[in-house]
C-alpha cells in the first residue's frame, strides 16, 4: 500500500500528546485521542472540532483493539509517560489485532537504539517480534525543561554534575510535535516503516550553557531539590554523550551521514528549528 496514512489514534493528552493531536488534524488527517481518564473541559475546549476522544483502559488490549478498529486506524502514536513505557506492549498487541500498519513508542527524548536494557529499547523489540511496524523518533532533550535540569533560574548559575563535555541535543515541544505530525502525513508509509527519525533543534554541551544563559557554570557533585536526584541521574546519562541524537550506544561514538544527530532535520523542508535562546528569550 503506497497510500499516505490517513487515520492516527494518539494515546495520551500531555505535553506532546496533545500538539501533535492538533498537529495531525492540521494536516487533515482523521484523530482519535485515547486517554484513561478522559479529558476536562479545558482541554476538550482546545481539541480542534473533528477529533475524537475516547475514555478507555489502556491496560485491556481487547478495548483498545476496539477502538482502534471502529476509528479503521492506520498509524498509533503513544505518547504516555517514560515511567510506563513498558506498558505499551498492550498497545503493541492491540495495533497488531486491528491490523493498524505502524506504531510510534513513547521515545521523545534520548537515543536509546542499542541500548538492550533501556525499557524503550525493548518495547521496539517486542513490536518486531508481533510483526508491526515501527518508527522512533530521537529529540534530544525537550529545550523547554532545560532551566529545571540546571536550576539557573533558581541559583542564577547553571549547575551541572560531571564534567560537561559532551554534545546534546536540544528540541522544542512545538518542533518535536510539528515533526512527528508533518512526517507522518507527508512520508510514504515504506519511508516510515521501521525507521529512527533524529531530529536536534540545537546543539551545546552543558558547559556551553553557561555562555548561552550568560552566566557562571558550577560543576557539583549532585544536585539538591525535590527533583535534585532526576536531576543529577540526568546529568550523569548525558554527560556519557547519550544526550545527543546521533549517539551510538554500542560503539560509544557518535553516528555520520544519514544516522547522525540532526539527519532528519531536512525531512521538514523550509522549517526553522528554535535555538535554545530562541526558547527562552535570551
Amino acid at each position: 500500500m503506497s497510500s499516505l496514512h490517513q487515520s492516527f489514534a494518539v494515546v495520551g493528552g500531555g505535553k506532546l500528546g496533545m500538539p501533535i493531536v492538533k498537529g495531525l488534524s492540521a494536516q487533515g488527517a482523521t484523530v482519535v485521542l485515547l486517554s484513561r481518564s478522559g479529558l476536562d473541559d479545558t482541554k476538550l475546549e482546545t481539541l480542534p472540532a473533528k477529533v475524537s476522544v475516547a475514555k478507555v483502559d489502556t491496560a485491556d488490549s481487547a478495548a483498545v483493539a476496539a477502538i482502534f478498529e471502529q476509528h479503521k486506524v492506520d498509524v498509533v502514536v503513544s505518547t504516555i509517560s517514560s515511567g510506563a513505557v513498558g506498558a505499551q506492549t498492550v498497545l503493541v498487541d492491540a495495533a497488531k489485532s486491528a491490523g493498524v500498519r505502524l506504531f510510534v513508542p513513547s521515545e521523545f527524548g534520548m537515543s536509546t537504539e542499542g541500548d538492550v536494557n533501556n525499557p524503550k529499547n525493548k518495547i521496539i523489540a517486542y513490536t518486531e517480534s508481533v510483526g508491526v511496524p515501527y518508527a522512533r523518533f530521537f529529540n534530544g532533550m525537550i529545550t523547554e525543561f532545560l532551566p529545571m535540569l540546571i536550576g539557573v533560574k533558581e541559583h542564577g548559575k547553571v549547575r551541572i554534575v560531571g564534567k560537561g563535555d559532551a554534545p546534546v541535543s536540544f528540541t522544542s515541544i512545538v518542533d518535536v510535535t510539528g515533526f512527528v505530525a508533518y512526517v507522518l502525513t507527508s512520508l510514504a508509509p515504506s519511508e516510515l516503516e521501521n525507521r529512527t527519525f533524529r531530529i536536534e533543534g540545537d546543539r551545546a554541551t552543558m558547559n556551553e550553557l553557561g555562555g548561552i544563559f550568560n552566566t557562571e557554570v558550577e560543576h557539583v557533585d549532585e544536585i539538591s531539590g525535590p527533583m535534585g536526584g532526576f536531576a543529577t541521574m540526568m546529568l550523569r546519562i548525558v554527560d556519557t554523550g547519550v544526550g545527543s541524537t546521533g549517539w551510538d550506544a554500542e560503539k560509544k561514538a557518535e553516528k555520520t551521514g544519514s544516522e547522525a544527530a540532526g539527519s532528519a532535520n531536512g525531512l521538514w523542508p523550509g522549517h526553522h528549528w528554535k535555538s535554545i535562546k530562541e526558547v527562552h528569550n535570551l
